[in-house]
C-alpha cells in the first residue's frame, strides 16, 4: 500500500461494516470500522474523493472532507461523511458502478435488472436480461455483478447464477448455470460457470473479463476474442467475492466456509479438500501476470464473510463516519459563498 500509495477497503453484511484499511506513519496496519445495515456494493471516484455504498434499504454517497494534501486532527488522510443518501427499498443490491457524470448504477438482484437512482422514485430500472419476462421482485436469475466500460462508464457487462426465469430458480442451477452477459449486445459471452461475480475490466488487459468463477474457487478471466472459456488463473481458498485493481494486481476479498445450504455442495469444497485447505475470509492480492497472491490479510473474529473490496487511489490513511454515534452530529463543512 506504501509503494502504490493506496489505501483499500471491504463491505461485509454478515456483520453490518464497511472497513477502511490504510497505514499509520509508523507503517502498521490503520483500521477504521463503522456500522452500516447489510453494506454489499461498493464503487469509488476516480480521484477517490467518494464512495458509494449499497446497504439494507439504501445507496449512500460519502464524501471526503479532507482536502487534498490535509490531514484531519487526528492524522488521518481522509474522512469519508455519509452526505447523500437515496432510498431504494429493499432490492438486495449487490454491484454498484459510477458512470462518467458520477450517476451510479447498479444491479438490483432481487428485481433481476441493472437501474439508477431517480428523483421520487425508488429506482429505475435501465437494463434486464432478454430472458426475464417480468420486471417482478422474485430474483430469478440472481443478477450480481457489474463491470463499467472503461472508457464510457456505462455499463459492459454482468454476470449471474442462472438463466432462470421463475421465483427463486437460480438456487436449482449454481453449479454450471453461471453466465457471463454483456450488457450492450446482450450476449452471453461465457456460460457453464458456477456462481460468478464480480466482474471486472482492466485498461491494460483489451479483451479480458476478470471474474471470480466463485463456486469453484477461482480467479480468472475470459478473452472476448477467444472461444468463450473461463481462464483459471488463481485459486483462492474461500467463496470469492468482490474485486478491485491496483495497478496490474487484483484485491480479491474471499469468505470462510458459509452455513447457508445454498453455499454448500459446490465444486469449491472438492477443490479445498484437494488442496487440504480450510476456507478464510481475507483480501487476497494476486499478481494478474503471474497469478501469485503475494500478499494477503487475514479477517478473524466476528467477521467471516466479505462483499466488495474498493482501493482509494492517492489515500493512505482513510477514516470514515456513521451513524452509530454523535461525531456526525457535529461535522460541518461549509461552502463558502460567491
Amino acid at each position: 500500500m506504501a509503494e502504490q500509495r493506496v489505501s483499500l477497503g471491504f463491505s461485509t453484511y454478515q456483520a453490518g461494516k464497511l472497513f477502511l484499511i490504510g497505514l499509520q506513519p509508523n507503517g502498521r496496519l490503520s483500521i477504521y470500522e463503522r456500522t452500516f445495515s447489510r453494506c454489499m456494493g461498493l464503487a469509488v471516484s476516480g480521484d477517490g474523493q467518494q464512495i458509494w455504498m449499497a446497504s439494507h434499504y439504501q445507496l449512500w454517497r460519502m464524501d471526503n472532507y479532507v482536502p487534498p494534501g490535509g490531514q484531519t486532527p487526528d492524522g488521518y488522510d481522509a474522512l469519508y461523511v455519509p452526505t447523500v443518501g437515496h432510498t431504494t427499498g429493499d432490492l438486495d443490491t449487490h454491484d454498484i458502478i459510477l458512470r462518467n457524470d458520477g450517476t451510479p448504477v447498479f444491479a438490483a438482484t432481487t428485481f433481476n435488472c441493472l437501474a439508477t437512482v431517480s428523483d421520487g422514485h425508488s429506482f429505475k430500472p435501465v437494463w434486464k436480461p432478454p430472458f426475464i419476462s417480468s420486471l417482478v421482485p422474485e430474483d430469478r436469475c440472481h443478477l450480481n455483478g457489474l463491470a463499467a466500460d472503461p472508457v464510457t462508464g456505462d455499463p459492459a457487462y454482468v454476470t449471474m447464477v442462472s438463466k432462470s426465469d421463475v421465483s427463486d430458480g437460480w438456487r436449482d442451477r449454481r453449479d454450471g448455470g453461471g453466465l457471463l452477459m454483456d450488457v450492450r449486445t446482450n450476449d452471453v459471452v461465457c456460460e457453464g460457470l458456477s456462481m460468478p461475480h464480480s466482474p471486472r475490466v482492466h485498461p491494460e488487459f483489451p479483451g479480458r473479463i476478470w471474474l471470480l468463477n466463485a463456486g469453484t474457487g477461482f480467479f480468472g478471466y475470459v478473452d472476448t476474442q477467444g472461444d468463450g472459456t473461463f481462464q483459471e488463473v488463481a485459486f483462492c481458498p474461500g467463496f470469492a467475492r468482490g474485486m478491485s485493481f491496483v495497478g496490474r494486481y487484483a484485491v480479491v476479498g474471499i469468505s470462510a466456509a458459509r452455513e447457508n445450504r445454498t453455499f454448500k455442495g459446490l465444486p469449491l469444497d472438492e477443490n479445498l479438500q484437494i488442496r487440504d485447505a480450510v476456507s478464510r475470509c481475507a483480501l487476497h492480492i494476486i499478481n494478474l501476470d503471474t497469478g501469485m497472491s503475494e500478499h494477503w490479510i487475514r479477517v478473524e473474529g466476528v467477521v467471516h464473510e466479505l462483499y466488495d473490496t474498493i482501493a482509494l487511489p492517492r489515500i493512505t490513511r482513510p477514516k470514515l463516519l456513521g451513524f452509530k454515534n454523535k461525531e456526525i452530529h457535529r461535522m460541518l463543512r461549509i461552502e463558502q459563498p460567491d
